[in-house]
Parts: structure tokens; sequence; C-alpha cells
């Protein structure tokens, strides 16, 4: 059984770890291994991960069994507009139907009291991934060609859903 907790300093290794193995198992075939290593050393770095977990504004989640990390995820949200922004859900390939990923979502459905919404950025072919968030209420709102880090060139679609506030 997994046990969603805050992240911190010491998760570093690990969530890095699920970065990487989600990303090399899910993206490798939409965008080649060069391009998904790529990726991981940039956006998933020891800097990278160790900036989202100190971004003020910021929520790190773990799921973990007392034995590994089975997912992640992080979420900032802004006051001025009221959003939160999902930047990851990650769940290890073998922990994937077990509910890590539901309770990982509901859990930060729940950080950000006042929160209006909920938004995120999906690759258009990742599919279980749309799939996962339209059973939990997510519709679409838009699309963009730069998903995540600066210019990637990436698509995605945008995703969103209104919160309780």
């Amino acid at each position: 059984m997994f046990f969603v907790r805050s992240a911190s300093a010491r998760d570093l290794a690990a969530i890095r770890d699920v970065l990487a193995e989600t990303w090399r198992a899910t993206y490798g075939p939409f965008y080649g291994a060069a391009r998904v290593e790529e990726i991981i050393a940039d956006w998933h770095s020891e800097a990278a991960v160790t900036a989202d977990l100190n971004k003020p504004g910021g929520e790190y989640l773990v799921a973990d069994d007392g034995k590994m990390i089975g997912g992640v995820a992080f979420a900032s949200y802004s006051p001025q507009t009221h959003i939160v922004s999902l930047h990851q859900l990650y769940v290890r390939p073998e922990c994937q139907g077990l509910g890590v990923g539901r309770d990982l979502f509901a859990e930060i459905e729940t950080c950000f009291p006042g929160a209006q919404s909920l938004t995120l950025e999906v690759d258009p072919g990742n599919e279980p991934a749309i799939a996962f968030y339209k059973a939990h209420g997510m519709n679409e709102t838009g699309r963009t060609d730069n998903c995540g880090k600066g210019q990637s060139g990436i698509p995605a679609l945008i995703l969103s859903k209104p919160l309780a506030g």
C-alpha cells in the first residue's frame, strides 16, 4: 500500500528515478531515446527537481510504500489567478493501475485552498494519460506547441477543471 506524503530533499534520488523511468517508458516511442534522455537531463536534473521541491507556492508529493517511491506529483499555485498548474504526475510503470496516480491527483486537488481551477499539459499521443485525466474531471481547454520548459517544440493538449475553491 502506498501513502501520499510531501516530498523532501531525502527523496531527490528516488524522484529522479521515477521521472526517468516513466519518461523512458512513456515518451521513448514518441520522441526517441536520444530526445527523451535530453529532456530527462534538463527537466529532471538534480537542480531542476531541487528547485521544484523548494518552489514557493509549490507542492511536491510522493507515493511511498516504505520500500520505494511509486509515483510523484508536482503542482504550483498562482494566488493572482487562483489556478493550480499540475506540472508532473508520474507513476512507475510497474505501479500503474494500483491507484497511485488517483491518490496523488486527489491529494493535489486539496493542497491549495482557494484555488478555483486546475490545469495541466499532456502529450496528445499519450492516450492513457488523457483517459486518466478525463476520468478525473479534466476537459480539453486549449493546445500549446511548447509543452513544459521554454520553446520545447513539444505539442500538448491543455486540460482544465474547476475546483471547489
